[in-house]
């Protein structure tokens, strides 16, 4: 008996060296923002949409700004920076996402935002990293809209502003 456990503890051992000294580091907080980039500017995203909420583009603006800070190591500037944000809120657009049976009324509706950004890596000369790209993200809703608009356009934000900042900084 004494034996096994002699020869348990040794390969339980040698199980626990071999994992730990193969690591895996994953990061969310940092994505892979380039070590000497230090600056980012997110200019005011205006809302072009046809039917205009009308905190739209100031809530996304400050949403992606705040993305920005609390998920990266970027100090945020006016003017010119090593990354750059702007663009433009092109659609804003309320639809039937289920109709009631029997009836022509909508069970179901959905909100979706579409957002136009143009990403400018001003420290890479290949350019590679740049992007213009639309990003369009939607929640549905039962009821009136006016009672839960707000809610619904802080939800929409926060899920564009992730998908904006992995496209830019995480690679996704």
């Amino acid at each position: 008996m004494r034996r096994f456990f002699t020869v348990f503890s040794l390969w339980t051992l040698v199980l626990v060296m071999g994992f730990s000294s193969c690591k895996v580091k994953y990061s969310f907080s940092g994505g892979s923002i380039p070590e000497n980039m230090k600056t980012v500017n997110v200019q005011f995203f205006e809302n072009i949409a046809p039917m205009v909420y009308p905190t739209l583009g100031q809530n996304f603006t400050e949403g992606l700004k705040e993305r920005i800070r609390s998920q990266s190591r970027l100090s945020q500037v006016n003017g010119d920076a090593d990354a750059m944000f702007e663009g433009v809120i092109t659609g804003y657009d309320i639809s039937p996402a289920a109709v009631e049976a029997n009836s022509d009324r909508a069970a179901l509706n959905r909100l979706t935002i579409t957002i136009k950004v143009k990403y400018t890596n001003r420290l890479d000369q290949t350019g590679e990293s740049n992007f213009e790209q639309s990003f369009t993200q939607f929640r549905e809703f039962s009821g009136q809209v006016q009672s839960q608009e707000e809610t619904l356009n802080t939800e929409i934000i926060r899920l564009l502003t992730e998908d904006i900042y992995n496209r830019a900084f995480a690679n996704w």
